[in-house]
């Protein structure tokens, strides 16, 4: 396959997967701050979802210091000049997916066309303004419908490995900011399954608080639901990280994610891929193999930064094996 036209198809999967891990940041805070809080709470919640998707120096460069709720919902969703808002993501896989429209199926095509038309719909219908849980809704089921017209449609052949690389590249990335969004300032926390019911004493308040804030973590990897099957208990912050870094069978798991990974790096290995694969392969086994304790001893947050760059290592290696070289 030409570099060009996987580099297309790696880039139109990340930029619809970003589009919906966009919107489920989004929909966490939008669903956070409806929870009783301080103002410096609030904006400390914001401040950080810009943090941690490297936009807080172009957010204030642009509005100044002052974070707005609403400022900051334009910002990440509508702003062309904000190459990670949803509208840029999914005007880019749009296009991606029209540079290679003879590789791809006619349903993957129309799929990708029409959401970028439905796109400027909704934005011009005001939904974000009066129900923006509602529109999150929408930029994540056009993601979950790409994918499933791309498995159910596509050849598995290196055009599909391409796109479900791209995909579970950028799904582990976003994983991880989540996570570390969520629990930053969480480094000093360890596990300690045996005392971690009287870590503290919560008044009823508290505790209907931290269950409300945990819940929203895991709406917005859609993992509430698997988290009741797997513990039939009660949310805690250490069994909500396991499940999202280490547990396999969890599909947005960063574990889950990496197995994906090196599963179709391998599929469509060539002879200079060699060191991104065994790269890939480390990262997947200390996975699959880690242990939630070691996690915590090492600090969450420096466990996931490590991570993240792990992420962009693969990434621009993969780019340089197989794909268009970034500049720069």
């Amino acid at each position: 396959m030409l570099s060009r036209t996987a580099d297309h198809l790696f880039w139109m999967a990340r930029y619809t997967e970003r589009a919906e891990n966009t919107a489920r940041m989004l929909d966490v805070n939008v669903q956070t701050a409806l929870l009783p809080q301080s103002t410096a709470d609030s904006d400390r919640a914001w401040r950080s979802m810009l943090g941690i998707s490297e936009l807080l120096s172009r957010y204030e460069a642009r509005f100044g210091n002052v974070l707005v709720a609403r400022q900051v919902l334009d910002f990440m969703v509508r702003d062309p000049e904000n190459p990670s808002s949803i509208y840029c993501c999914l005007q880019a896989a749009r296009e991606n997916a029209r540079a290679v429209r003879g590789t791809l199926t006619t349903e993957v095509w129309e799929t990708q066309n029409d959401t970028w038309l439905e796109l400027q719909r909704q934005l011009k219908s005001k939904v974000l303004d009066t129900d923006p849980s509602a529109f999150f809704e929408w930029v994540k089921f056009r993601s979950h419908l790409s994918r499933g017209v791309t498995l159910g449609t596509m050849l598995s052949d290196e055009a599909f490995y391409f796109i479900r690389l791209g995909t579970h590249l950028e799904r582990a990335d976003n994983t991880a900011r989540i996570l570390d969004v969520k629990f930053h300032g969480a480094e000093d926390l360890h596990l300690d399954y045996a005392n971690s019911a009287r870590m503290r004493a919560l008044d009823q308040t508290d505790a209907q608080r931290d269950f409300y804030h945990w819940a929203a973590v895991l709406r917005s990897v859609s993992a509430f639901e698997v988290y009741r099957k797997v513990y039939r208990d009660v949310i805690t912050p250490e069994r909500v990280a396991e499940l999202l870094i280490l547990n396999k069978a969890m599909p947005r798991s960063l574990a889950s994610c990496m197995n994906e990974v090196q599963s179709n790096l391998e599929r469509v290995s060539n002879v200079q891929s060699d060191e991104t694969e065994r790269r890939a392969g480390l990262l997947a086994a200390e996975l699959s193999y880690g242990r939630i304790d070691d996690v915590f001893h090492t600090g969450l947050h420096a466990y996931l930064t490590s991570f993240l760059e792990k992420v962009g290592d693969l990434g621009n290696r993969i780019s340089r094996d197989f794909l268009v070289p970034l500049v720069g």
